[in-house]
């Protein structure tokens, strides 16, 4: 049985040739964002928005992730304004989700302490390499689905 978890999915375009252009660039991942109001697509809407900020690339050498909020926060403070909408943006869905006020709350809040942190020369940009608010929104979207939709529930792999 072969294993093909860790194999990218390579885009197609129109003419059913991978790649873009007539280079034939390949090696770029799709991220797939679907355009429903139910709680299955929110969720899985989330779940591309935090792979993209948090894990979506390996530092060269190592295993860690790192991913969008890593790199765009090393800009000092525009940076990590523009991270923080874009984690926003996770509150925002889980708004749209249902989720109680105290939980969104505490959810910005997360947002706003990385935000601050990592405006901070050298010392955010290494915090921002160990917080991960965004993973932690995650994990309270993926609870409250959990329990009040199971049907979204998907079993990692």
């Amino acid at each position: 049985m072969e294993d093909n978890r860790l194999t990218p999915i390579e885009p197609e375009n129109a003419s059913g040739n991978t790649g873009f252009g007539s280079q034939g660039t390949t090696g770029l991942l799709r991220f797939d964002f679907p355009t429903g109001s139910d709680p299955q697509s929110i969720r899985r809407r989330v779940e591309a928005m935090e792979m993209i900020l948090e894990r979506s690339l390996v530092l060269p050498g190592t295993n860690y992730r790192i991913g969008l909020d890593t790199i765009v926060g090393l800009v000092p403070v525009i940076g990590d304004l523009i991270t923080a909408a874009m984690g926003s943006y996770i509150v925002w869905e889980a708004r749209n989700l249902g989720l109680p006020k105290w939980k969104l709350w505490h959810m910005m809040g997360r947002i706003g302490f990385d935000t601050a942190v990592g405006a901070v020369p050298l010392v955010g940009d290494a915090f921002d390499l160990v917080y991960r608010s965004n993973s932690r929104n995650l994990k309270t979207i993926r609870k409250h689905l959990d329990r009040h939709h199971p049907e979204t529930k998907v079993i990692d792999q």
